[in-house]
């Protein structure tokens, strides 16, 4: 599995025309090959629950709890609520989460609209206390993703390292789908971490890696890259289901975010081709929706298959 990003790249067009940039960025691709597991949207992937939120276990994934309103707030544990991404990736994902994390998110308000032909929902959700949660991608996997398409001696660029939730933030669910008769079908999942105006908690690791030995190995890698997430999109096809990502920024992993960052983006955004995901990932999303849709009062996640390890780590450190 390879995600292919041509990272930007900042060109000084004319010193004179008041020190303006032209930015070139191409798209990120992450070529993840479907899953072919049999699941329907709709009829659930998600199992419809009532109990607290649970560890994973030989059958399932975790439980989540869903509240509507701030009166009944249900609160789940960070990696509970984000299960997804292992679901989403058919590499195998190590999950690091800092020792005494107190992060948690619910649903803290609720709408719906329906008519004869549509319907629209829309949820916010809070992510509350410190810590960070980390999704981390074999990178065995992923530097084996090329398949020998590349040319002799050129470097994989921009390989997928993972992908982390740090801290606290507002995001908003919003599902849309049609209807037919009294039958709802989830056409679209979007899932926004920077609601209430606030900067996301998202953000993924991106890295180069140059041939050595005729080998791409890990211990190699360079170009290391930082990009802010402000949402994941995950819509009903027929075809090989594909993920939609609006980025907030994109900067070195050494440098702090800035305006720069940001335009980057900001232009990213314009190029970038949806990555593939997993068809049970994508369909899980879908059902979710559904679940939102009936407000269910939990849902319980399928068992991620790929998901090999759980770490905590000693001290919370803000580094990535």
């Amino acid at each position: 599995m390879q995600l292919y990003v041509i990272n930007p790249r900042v060109l000084l067009i004319n010193r004179l025309l008041s020190g303006l940039f032209a930015i070139t960025v191409v798209c990120i691709v992450l070529l993840m090959a479907g899953v072919g597991i049999s699941s329907t949207p709709n009829n659930p992937a998600i199992d419809v629950g009532s109990e607290s939120a649970a560890d994973v276990n030989d059958v399932n994934g975790p439980t989540v709890m869903l509240s509507y309103s701030r009166q009944t707030f249900e609160k789940n544990p960070i990696s509970s609520f984000i299960y997804f991404i292992p679901l989403i990736s058919p590499a195998f994902v190590d999950r690091e989460t800092s020792a005494n994390n107190e992060q948690q998110v619910g649903i803290v308000s609720y709408e719906r609209n329906v008519t004869s032909k549509s319907f629209y929902v829309a949820c916010e959700f809070e992510i509350s206390g410190k810590g960070f949660h980390k999704n981390t991608f074999d990178p065995a996997r992923m530097l084996a993703g090329h398949d020998g398409k590349l040319k002799q001696g050129a470097s994989l660029t921009t390989t997928l390292d993972y992908i982390k939730f740090e801290g606290e933030g507002f995001g908003r669910i919003e599902v849309k789908g049609t209807m037919t008769g009294s039958a709802p079908t989830v056409t679209e999942v979007d899932i926004q971490f920077n609601a209430r105006g606030k900067k996301s908690p998202v953000t993924i690791g991106l890295y180069d890696v140059k041939p050595k030995d005729g080998e791409y190995k890990y211990e190699n890698r360079s170009n290391r890259i930082v990009a802010r997430v402000n949402s994941l999109v995950f819509k009903k096809t027929e075809n090989a289901p594909r993920m939609g990502i609006l980025m907030a920024s994109i900067s070195d992993a050494e440098e702090s975010e800035g305006f720069i960052s940001g335009v980057k983006g900001c232009i990213a955004n314009l190029f970038i081709t949806p990555p593939k995901v997993t068809k049970l990932g994508n369909d899980t999303m879908l059902n979710f929706g559904h679940a939102l849709l009936e407000q269910k009062p939990a849902v319980t996640f399928p068992r991620a298959e790929n998901l090999r390890e759980n770490r905590k780590v000693a001290i919370y450190n803000k580094q990535n």
